[in-house]
């Protein structure tokens, strides 16, 4: 294997991290109101920067296209008027939300007149290594600008000319709004040797964030000499009760599997009571099929779905599709069902629909995901969805941050201590 020298894009991360670093001490000393207005300045250049921001971002898709990348793929890196609208919409919405830090979260005065307080503060300078998905650019340097962090960002080769485009309108507008450039840093360098670097800046950097598919989460939490929060492969299921709506049913799992395929949030397997399979399979399947999905099923899928569903390996339960591909498989049980979910979910979102209230609070308490949902669809997993304006990735671990990763999460606490010259006996 050849080997690669690394002593120049290292010095490059380090030299990016000091820069962060101190941008990170003014931004943690900035008013909110000046927050606020770079975060407003940002969505008005992200709008005026239309023309040039897309046409980086055909480049992106074209080369996608030659690559020969799937649709669902396709899709997640495509921009377009509407969605640059919405990704300064939600910069708005940022700057609308309340400031997470400076939170008195506790407080108290000792016996001897100390005033203390445990006090909300930005985590610092937070790295993250991304792929495709160009609005992941823009929602990571508004959250962090809310929250007082500094942001190194590292995404895809993918997607270098969209975010390119995209951190030349941004950058200055923080400037102008009275803010260090240097808030929101984009790694140029798509090589691998960028993301190793990134991985052990641990001199400059509080915090690393891969938001990606499996392979790239697994090398950033085997590797980084940087704390990591584990953002969200989403092997995701929908189980259908004994006594759910098939109407209802019928609704979610569309919308779960289909509205939009190749994103985290996604159905990837349809799991259905014996009791119903006979019933609602004939109705889902067809209705799936007719919406380009492949159906993946387990042989009394195949016995009731008919001849065009192909019979499910071990391989397909635990697989992230991301595109029009479902397995299905008929369970004995609600118990079965969790089961299943325990097996091979990934922690990220899970759904029941049924009519049994029992059966829903027993599902709920029982799986172990980020989200779990009684008669909704899993595709709500997402920090605008919950209130959030926006979030940096799903996060499917339990330490610091579970579930969309928004604001609140990306502070800590310190204690201030105020004092009249106390000194300890």
């Amino acid at each position: 294997m050849e080997q690669v020298n690394m002593e120049p894009v290292e010095a490059e991360m380090a030299e990016n991290g000091k820069r962060a670093k101190v941008a990170a001490r003014l931004l943690a000393r900035a008013s909110t109101a000046v927050r606020n207005r770079a975060l407003e300045a940002s969505a008005d250049a992200v709008l005026a920067g239309g023309a040039p921001i897309l046409s980086a971002n055909e480049k992106d898709v074209a080369r996608a296209r030659e690559a020969g990348q799937k649709e669902s793929l396709i899709d997640r890196l495509s921009l377009n008027e509407k969605r640059l609208a919405e990704i300064a919409d939600a910069l708005r919405e940022m700057a609308s939300l309340p400031d997470p830090t400076g939170v008195v979260v506790s407080g108290s005065r000792r016996p001897n007149g100390l005033q203390i307080e445990a006090v909300t503060v930005p985590l610092g300078v937070i790295g993250i290594i991304y792929e495709s998905r160009p609005n992941v650019t823009v929602d990571a340097i508004g959250l962090c600008l809310k929250s007082g962090n500094a942001v190194i960002l590292r995404g895809s080769k993918d997607a270098i000319e969209s975010n390119i485009a995209l951190t030349e309108c941004i950058r200055p507008a923080i400037e102008g709004a009275g803010l260090p450039a240097d808030c929101a840093q984009l790694i140029r360098n798509t090589d691998r040797a960028s993301a190793q670097a990134l991985m052990r800046c641990d001199r400059y950097l509080d915090l690393l964030i891969p938001r990606g598919g499996a392979g790239l989460i697994q090398t950033v939490v085997r590797n980084s000499t940087v704390p990591v929060i584990e953002t969200g492969v989403g092997n995701c299921h929908t189980f259908v009760d004994a006594s759910a709506d098939l109407d209802m049913a019928l609704e979610i799992a569309i919308n779960a599997k289909c509205q939009r395929p190749g994103v985290c949030n996604a159905m990837e397997t349809l799991l259905v009571h014996r009791d119903v399979a006979e019933a609602f399979l004939p109705r889902v399947v067809p209705a799936l099929r007719e919406r380009g999905c492949e159906i993946r099923g387990c042989p009394r899928t195949v016995r009731i779905a008919g001849v065009d569903t192909k019979p499910a390996t071990e391989e397909d339960w635990g697989t992230e599709f991301l595109d029009l591909i479902l397995a299905v498989r008929v369970v004995d049980s609600l118990d079965e069902a969790i089961e299943h979910i325990a097996e091979y979910g990934t922690l990220h979102s899970e759904a029941i629909v049924t009519r049994d209230v029992g059966n829903a609070e027993a599902f709920l308490a029982s799986v172990d995901a980020a989200a779990v949902y009684a008669n909704a669809s899993t595709r709500f997993t997402d920090g605008g969805q919950f209130g959030m304006a926006g979030e940096i990735g799903i996060s499917t671990q339990k330490l610091h941050a579970r579930g969309p990763f928004g604001l609140e999460k990306l502070v800590s606490t310190k204690y201030v201590v105020r004092g009249s010259g106390q000194v300890r006996e």
